[in-house]
């Protein structure tokens, strides 16, 4: 290594003044140093003369007490200062929240039908008069194996409905699924297809085919046994008969 190379290699680690005065004070023995040694003897004294110039010049940071550089410190900010105003806007969204979802429901009397659980709930704002055990579509599909070879699906639809009619004493009229189902031929005759007695004492009509009525097999309720239609027990069914009007929502999900 050359002499003019140490002196470079000092000046970009260093302070330009400080190089200076090293250059100075140092520069014949490092010259003479060059002359007679080789490099690893030329770092060793680089490195002494470096040591002995920041004992001199000290590392340039200033160091102040404590209590002096806390008191120019910003103030510590308390994460619980802000709690009890937030606190109160989450219980003033609530209460805002509440009223919305209490707008949404319906005024007087109206019908809930669970299809999942099998239950008719009658309501009246937001009060349950009624919760009654009922049975719902099953879901099962038949295919007609000849002739037309249709197929029926009996779920019970699931929307926003209103009572359409009001029947007492309903009797049924057997659609052509159900001597599909029974495997009978279907008749031309309409009389051959009225059927009493099967739909109970009353019976609500909401559209389509589909009612909420009685059954003879109440012991099946509870279960997703129908073709699609709503069926309650006798004494559920008179109340939810009694308690309702034509234009009364239903709402089935």
């Amino acid at each position: 290594m050359k002499a003019a190379e140490v002196l470079l290699e000092f000046e970009r680690r260093f302070p330009r003044d400080l190089v200076g005065r090293l250059r100075r004070s140092w520069q014949g023995t490092l010259l003479r140093l060059i002359g007679t040694t080789g490099p690893r003897i030329i770092l060793a004294a680089a490195a002494c003369v470096m040591t002995f110039a920041l004992l001199a010049a000290g590392s340039t940071y200033t160091y102040l007490p404590l209590s002096t550089a806390l008191a120019g410190a910003p103030p510590a900010t308390d994460p619980g200062a802000s709690a009890p105003s937030s606190i109160s806007q989450l219980r003033r969204e609530h209460q805002r929240l509440r009223s919305a979802l209490r707008r949404t429901v319906p005024r007087g009397v109206y019908l809930v039908v669970d299809r999942s659980n099998n239950r008719v709930y009658l309501r009246q704002s937001d009060r349950v008069r009624l919760e009654a055990v009922a049975s719902a579509g099953s879901g099962h599909v038949l295919h007609e194996e000849s002739g037309r070879r249709r197929t029926w699906v009996f779920d019970t639809p699931q929307g926003s409905f209103r009572v359409l009619s009001k029947i007492s004493d309903p009797v049924w009229k057997k659609p052509d699924w159900a001597f599909v189902e029974e495997g009978k031929p279907i008749p031309t005759d309409p009389r051959q297809r009225i059927e009493y007695g099967t739909l109970g004492e009353y019976a609500l009509y909401f559209g389509d085919g589909f009612m909420i009525h009685g059954t003879l097999y109440e012991r099946l309720l509870g279960r997703p046994v129908t073709h699609g239609c709503i069926r309650l027990g006798r004494d559920d069914l008179r109340q939810v008969y009694r308690a309702t009007a034509v234009g009364t929502p239903i709402y089935i999900f």
